[in-house]
């Protein structure tokens, strides 16, 4: 043992002579490792601030002070609080506050702000809260129940107006950001890709034209901003195919170039006017098509035509088969709507049709569509968000 000790002794000495020795005649050899130390230390704790390959921080960066959390309160009454058997045996319950979560857009720096007609549709006092903190009361400009979407407006000074996009020149595996207030957490992103264009006979609107995406859109998420890589608002989000009212990966949101006709319609004339036909279409089923003697299963039905409108008018009758109007085909009777929905109402426009297995030719001259007394679609596979 005595040994063992002896020699750790003489090790620690030796050692210990060997550092003065070194701090005496070259103490550079010591700051020379010492600043290598430092270096390294500096080099593993520095933060990394070159931005991550694939990152969509950027689009979110530039998309989100646009993006708003909306608050709406509506006072509500017992529908049989009248009643005089149930004010007897339940009293008067009086006037309550209903509240609902939603999101919005600014599209202009003026205060314009876009979102779905079922966030604010009855409320009583609308609250618009932005990214910065800064927390008004908002007006009701106009709403399109059609579209579903409505046009809010704040008064507020240095507001940030989102960067529209071309929701035509997407595709199919296009990634994409989803962003709104779910559930009311807080503004929140969520990232995905374009799963489909073109989504209709979904029963949600009376004019569709979704684009479907499986970034994640949940309750409170409706009227916000569906952006592209850039930042550019592509859509705004409306609603999700759920059987728990959670998302499931299939959402969907009105495109930025039927958003944008709403919003300029609105605030030009306090509604959005569209082209009507008056023609009563129908689906050209396989059995349809042979017995009015045509190949093929192309175009929309013409089953009723109103007397005296502009199709009666242009010479369209029962039975015809339109394949283009403005020489975009129709195939089915959502894409017919939304087609001549977009007509201007007195302008010319051409329509492609066969009757009796001959194809023709008509001009007709659409006139604005009348204000729908439109019924509230009730389907429990198509939660609003």
């Amino acid at each position: 043992m005595r040994r063992y000790w002896l020699l750790f002794s003489q090790t620690v000495t030796v050692l210990l002579a060997a550092y003065f020795v070194v701090a005496t005649l070259q103490p550079s050899w010591l700051r020379q490792g010492n600043e290598a130390t430092v270096t390294l230390l500096q080099a593993v704790s520095s933060p990394h601030t070159e931005p991550v390959a694939g990152s969509l921080s950027a689009a979110a960066k530039t998309a989100l002070p646009a993006v708003v959390s909306i608050t709406t309160s509506q006072a509500v009454r017992h529908p049989r609080a009248n009643d005089p058997w149930f004010q007897f045996f339940f009293g008067d319950l009086g006037t309550q506050q209903k509240t609902g979560l939603g999101s919005g857009v600014i599209l202009s720096t003026d205060g314009y702000i876009l979102t779905n007609n079922h966030v604010v549709e009855g409320a009583d006092e609308i609250e618009i809260s932005l990214t910065d903190g800064r927390r008004t009361r908002a007006a009701i400009i106009g709403t399109d129940p059609e579209s579903d979407l409505a046009v809010l407006k704040i008064d507020l000074d240095q507001l940030p107006a989102i960067v529209l996009g071309n929701s035509d020149h997407i595709a199919v595996g296009d990634s994409v950001l989803a962003i709104g207030n779910p559930f009311g957490v807080g503004q929140t992103v969520t990232s995905g890709i374009v799963s489909a264009l073109g989504r209709n006979q979904l029963g949600i609107n009376t004019f569709e034209n979704f684009i479907q995406t499986d970034a994640a859109i949940n309750p409170g998420n409706s009227g916000g901003a569906l952006v592209d890589v850039n930042g550019h608002l592509l859509g705004i989000n409306t609603a999700i195919y759920s059987r728990s009212g959670g998302s499931m990966g299939i959402g969907f949101a009105i495109p930025v170039t039927t958003a944008k006709m709403v919003l300029e319609g609105i605030v030009r004339d306090g509604r959005v006017t569209r082209g009507w036909i008056g023609v009563e279409p129908g689906e050209l089923t396989p059995e349809l098509a042979q017995a009015f003697g045509i190949s093929g299963e192309v175009g929309v039905l013409m089953t009723g035509i109103l007397q005296a409108g502009p199709a009666a008018q242009a010479g369209l009758q029962p039975g015809d088969v339109v394949t283009h109007i403005d020489h975009k085909p129709v195939r089915n009777v959502a894409e017919l709507m939304s087609t001549v929905a977009a007509l201007r109402p007195g302008q010319d426009y051409p329509i492609d049709l066969l009757r009796a297995g001959q194809e023709q030719q008509v001009q007709i001259t659409p006139l604005a569509r009348p204000n729908p007394n439109r019924a509230k679609v009730q389907n429990r596979s198509w939660p609003r968000q």
